[in-house]
């Protein structure tokens, strides 16, 4: 899916590096694999909410099983398996609470969020109430996914409290 990129609002914005899973051939011998760097970056739009973008650089991306922009018809819902091929996860909770969200992201547009009471423990009551919105461009071995997250996505914080937030 290809649409105009928003501007970014002046607010607080964290990017972190990833390394590839250890079982990965690239953890193993850098440079080696399809990947170059992958970078996520996290900021909340004054709006609410979050937005999560992230961007693989310098990567030889047919290499990777990348989706083709899903029909309209498959973006109104859910849509489960998305880690069979190049997706983008994001978990969030409460530091020393069991529960937290799983969210993730296609380039395809497609779309999964899942509630879970404890470790992969998924309740099996939550419906989201509402989709992310999901923008992907792909130019000269760069990938950039930037998703959405409206605010009744997120999980209820008490004010006050931190969220960890872990990026795949």
């Amino acid at each position: 899916m290809t649409s105009p990129r928003p501007e970014r609002p002046r607010v607080p914005i964290i990017t972190v590096g990833l390394r590839p899973h250890p079982t990965s051939p690239d953890a193993a011998a850098p440079g080696t694999g399809p990947v170059g760097r992958l970078l996520a970056t996290m900021f909340s739009p004054p709006e609410g909410g979050a937005v999560f973008e992230f961007r693989l650089e310098e990567s030889r991306l047919g290499k990777l099983a990348i989706p083709d922009a899903a029909p309209a018809s498959e973006l109104a819902g859910p849509t489960d398996g998305l880690w069979q091929h190049t997706c983008f996860e994001v978990f969030l909770g409460v530091p020393g609470e069991p529960q937290y969200r799983e969210y993730n992201f296609s380039p395809s547009g497609q779309w999964a969020v899942y509630a879970f009471r404890a470790w992969r423990e998924r309740d099996q009551d939550f419906t989201p109430a509402a989709a992310p919105e999901i923008h992907c461009t792909q130019e000269d071995g760069t990938l950039v996914l930037e998703a959405h997250v409206p605010p009744e996505l997120l999980p209820t914080v008490p004010a006050g409290s931190d969220l960890q937030v872990s990026l795949a």
